[in-house]
Order: structure tokens, then C-alpha cells, then sequence
């Protein structure tokens, strides 16, 4: 029987953006889907944030930290209900075959898409100086999941630019970049790193 998930759709749709990020789903026992969050260790209050998160969502279940380097950890909870709430499978392979996107619930909805991309920059989002100016830059090497942010931020009134960069014999590298009216949306989303 499943433990309760919590119905906060605003919590969800965090977790769903961290989860997309640096999330990544195993089913090591073959009874439990495990999300497993990468998180580097100079990081503390957001990991504590994340885990936090983890432990709303499912009240009854253990969510642990495990160190796998001395520069970063695992954030990591079981649960069954994760293949539907974040939309693919541990078995299926990873986020770029699977060809992960954000959930349409999410995209209808102006509060579930800020919890989200606050989730996504947390993880896979940088905030940086070019010039003098403050940029804001997300990046994925999965297109569906990189067109989905630039979207999204659209959506909110924002002019992102997103740009394709080719790796060697790997796939493409997608860069989200805001780069006008900054202190907005770092407002919006509440972006800290810290």
C-alpha cells in the first residue's frame, strides 16, 4: 500500500523541477522506485531545503542523505508514486531517452511554472557576470525538457534566449539565457543557490 503523498500542487511541481534537473529514478530493490538528487556539498541550506521538500511531499517516508564524493551527496527517498508524478521510469532509462518534459498541469498554471523553474535553476541553473551584467543561464542536453524552460520563462513575460551548442560526439548542449530585467525574475522564482 502506498504512504500518502501530499496534495500541494505548488510542492509538487518544486520537486518535479528539482527532479528534472538533478534528479535521477533506480529501482535497485525491484519493489521501490528510488529518486536519488544530486547535490554539491557547499550547498547546505539548499540541500536541507530539498530534503525538507522531500520529506512534505511524503510525510511517511524516510528521506536520507548519502555521500558519494567528498564534494557531493545524495538526497534519496523511495516511493512508488515517483514514476507518475515525475513522468518517466526507472527502468525505461535515462531523462534523455526518455525524453523528459515538463508536465502539462505545470504549464497551465503561472504559480506551479515558478515553483518549477525555481526547482530546474536550483539545479541546473547558474546566475553569473558577463561584463558587469547579471545573467541567468539554464542547461540541459535534453531538447524537449530545454524548450519546455524557454517557454515557460516566456510565459511569464520574460525574452530568454536559448542556444545550441554541439559537444564532441555527445549530444547537444542546450543554454537558456536571461539576461534583461534580472532582479525580476530572480524575484519571481526566488532563486538562491545558497
Amino acid at each position: 500500500m502506498l504512504r500518502p503523498l501530499n496534495s500541494n500542487k505548488k510542492l509538487q511541481a518544486y520537486i518535479i523541477g528539482v527532479a528534472l534537473g538533478d534528479g535521477n529514478l533506480s529501482n535497485p530493490n525491484g519493489r521501490a522506485t528510488r529518486l536519488c538528487i544530486t547535490c554539491d556539498r557547499k550547498y547546505p541550506r539548499l540541500i536541507r531545503k530539498m530534503r525538507n521538500a522531500i520529506k512534505l511531499l511524503l510525510p511517511k517516508n524516510k528521506v536520507s542523505l548519502q555521500r558519494r564524493h567528498r564534494t557531493f551527496l545524495d538526497i534519496s527517498c523511495y516511493s512508488n508514486y515517483w514514476p507518475k508524478l515525475l513522468g518517466w521510469n526507472a527502468k525505461k532509462g535515462s531523462k534523455f531517452s526518455q525524453k523528459v518534459s515538463i508536465p502539462c498541469w505545470i504549464k497551465r498554471n503561472k504559480q506551479y511554472i515558478v515553483e518549477c523553474l525555481r526547482g530546474l535553476f536550483e539545479t541546473d541553473g547558474s546566475i553569473y557576470l558577463d561584463r558587469g551584467y547579471k545573467m541567468v543561464m539554464f542547461t540541459s542536453i535534453i531538447p524537449n525538457l530545454a524548450n519546455d524552460v524557454y517557454n515557460l520563462i516566456t510565459s511569464l513575460g520574460f525574452k530568454p534566449h536559448i542556444y545550441k551548442l554541439k559537444q564532441n560526439n555527445k549530444s547537444n548542449l542546450y543554454h537558456i539565457r536571461v539576461s534583461k530585467n534580472i532582479s525580476e525574475f530572480l524575484n519571481l522564482i526566488k532563486l538562491k543557490k545558497r
